[in-house]
C-alpha cells in the first residue's frame, strides 16, 4: 500500500505530535508499505527531499510563519501531485493545510483517515484569538472531509469539542510508543554523572518548555516536596530554550529555576535523541505531566516511563489521566494545582511497589507494529467500502 502522511512539523522537530508520525510512518515501512511524508521545510538548512529510515520525507518550502503556523504557498501543488500517487492519505491534526489536501483526495477516489492528536488553545492576545478561529475553521473543514478520524482515547473523545462532532466516524486508537533498551553502562553513566544514587528522589518532566506544560505548577509544588525529601532533584529533558512562540513564558519562570539549579534541585539535559533519553528514565522514581489544557491529549512520555517500571503524576486532562488510570502506574492531581500535584508525587513516592504495573504487557500493547495493523485495517476498510 502507498501510504502518504500529511502534517505542518515532521523530524527533527520535536514534539509528541511528531514522535507519533515518525514511529507510525517507519512501523508500516517495516510492514512492507511505501510512506511519503509530505510536511514543510521550517528550516531553511534541512533538504527538500530525503529517505529517512525508509520513510521518504518531502519538505514545502515556507514564505512565512504566523504564530507557530507556517504558510507554504506551494504547498496545494505539491500535494495534488503525491495524492495522485497514493492509496490513502493521514493526516494529522492541527494543520492549516488539512482540508486542501483531504479535498483533492476526495476528489481523486482515495480514502482520508485523519489523526486528531489535540485541540488547539494559544495564549491570550486579539491576533492569537484569530489564529485560533481561522485553525479550528480549517480543522473543522478536514474533520467534514476525511472518512474516519483517529484519536487516542475515548476519554479525550468525549470531552474534545473539536471530536463530539464527528462521532459517527470516529475510532480511538492507542499511540505507538517504543523505545531503545539502554545498556546497564549508559544507565550508569547517566546516574554518576546526575547524582541520581545521592540526590533522591528523581522527579522526571520529558517534554518542549511551553505554557501549557504546567511547569510553574511543578515549581510551585517543589518547596512541599522539598519539605519531605531535602535530597530531591527534578531532571527536565528537552527543548528549553529557544522554543518557538515560548520565549516569553521560559523568560518569565527562568530566574526561580535558576534557584533550584543552584542549589542542584532542577536540571536542564536538554533536547535528547531516543537512546540517550532511554537511558534517562530507569533513573527516576515518578514522572510527572502536569499540562493545563486540551493541547495535551495524552502525554506519550508516560508510556515511555511505564515501559521502564516509572510511575507517573499526570494532571486530571481527558486524554492525559489515562495511563496513570489504565494502567495503575501512577495517580492523578489536580489541573493547575501545585498542592494537589506534590500531593500525588509524595503519595507514588511513599508507596512505589503499589505502583510498577506490567511493563511486559505495555510494551505488547503499544507496540508501533501492533498499531500500524490496527491502522491498516481501517485504510483497507475504507478502501473496500
Amino acid at each position: 500500500m502507498k501510504i502518504l502522511t500529511v502534517l505542518t512539523y515532521y523530524r527533527p522537530h520535536t514534539s509528541g505530535l511528531t514522535i507519533y508520525a515518525e514511529r507510525l510512518a517507519q512501523a508500516f515501512v517495516k510492514r512492507g508499505h511505501q510512506v511519503t511524508v509530505m510536511t514543510n521545510q521550517y528550516d531553511p538548512s534541512l533538504p527538500r527531499e530525503e529517505t529517512l529510515a525508509g520513510v521518504k520525507v518531502i519538505r514545502v518550502p515556507v514564505a512565512a510563519r504566523v504564530s507557530k503556523g507556517t504558510i507554504a504557498p506551494t504547498f496545494g501543488w505539491v500535494a495534488s501531485k503525491l495524492v495522485l500517487q497514493h492509496d490513502v492519505v493521514q493526516l494529522h491534526l492541527p494543520q492549516f493545510d488539512a482540508p486542501g489536501v483531504a479535498l483533492r483526495a476526495r476528489l481523486l477516489g482515495k480514502p482520508v483517515v485523519l489523526t486528531y492528536h489535540c485541540d488547539v488553545q494559544l495564549p491570550q492576545g486579539l491576533f492569537n484569538r484569530l489564529v485560533n478561529f481561522v485553525l479550528d475553521f480549517q480543522n473543522n473543514l478536514a474533520g467534514r472531509l476525511a472518512n474516519h478520524i483517529v484519536t487516542y482515547t475515548q476519554d479525550y473523545a468525549d470531552h474534545s469539542p473539536y471530536l463530539s462532532r464527528f462521532a459517527s466516524k470516529l475510532t480511538p486508537i492507542l499511540p505507538p510508543v517504543e523505545m531503545p533498551v539502554p545498556t546497564p553502562e549508559a544507565v550508569s553513566a547517566f546516574a554518576e554523572r546526575h547524582r541520581t544514587k545521592e540526590r533522591q528522589p528523581v522527579i522526571g518532566m520529558v517534554t518542549r518548555f511551553a505554557s501549557e506544560k504546567g511547569v510553574e505548577v511543578l515549581l510551585d509544588a517543589l518547596p512541599k516536596i522539598l519539605e519531605e525529601y531535602p535530597n530531591a532533584q527534578v531532571l527536565y529533558a528537552g527543548q528549553h530554550e529557544n522554543v518557538m512562540g515560548e520565549q516569553a513564558y521560559f523568560a518569565r519562570l527562568a530566574p526561580r529555576i535558576r534557584e533550584y539549579e543552584i542549589s542542584g534541585h532542577w536540571t536542564f539535559l536538554g533536547n535528547l535523541d531516543p537512546l540517550q533519553l532511554a537511558a534517562v528514565y530507569p533513573n527516576l522514581n515518578v514522572i510527572t505531566v502536569p499540562s493545563l489544557n486540551s493541547t495535551e491529549a495524552f502525554g506519550l512520555v508516560q508510556i515511555e516511563a511505564m515501559l521502564n517500571g516509572v510511575p507517573s503524576v499526570p494532571s486530571a486532562l481527558p486524554g492525559v489521566r489515562q495511563p496513570a488510570l489504565m494502567h495503575g502506574m501512577g495517580r492523578v492531581s489536580q489541573i493547575g494545582d501545585p498542592a494537589s500535584l506534590a500531593e500525588s508525587i509524595l503519595g507514588v513516592l511513599k508507596d512505589a511497589d503499589q505502583y510498577r504495573g506490567d511493563s511486559a504487557a505495555l510494551k505488547k500493547l503499544y507496540n508501533p507494529d501492533s498499531i500500524a495493523q490496527v491502522y491498516e485495517a481501517l485504510f483497507e476498510k475504507l478502501r473496500n467500502s
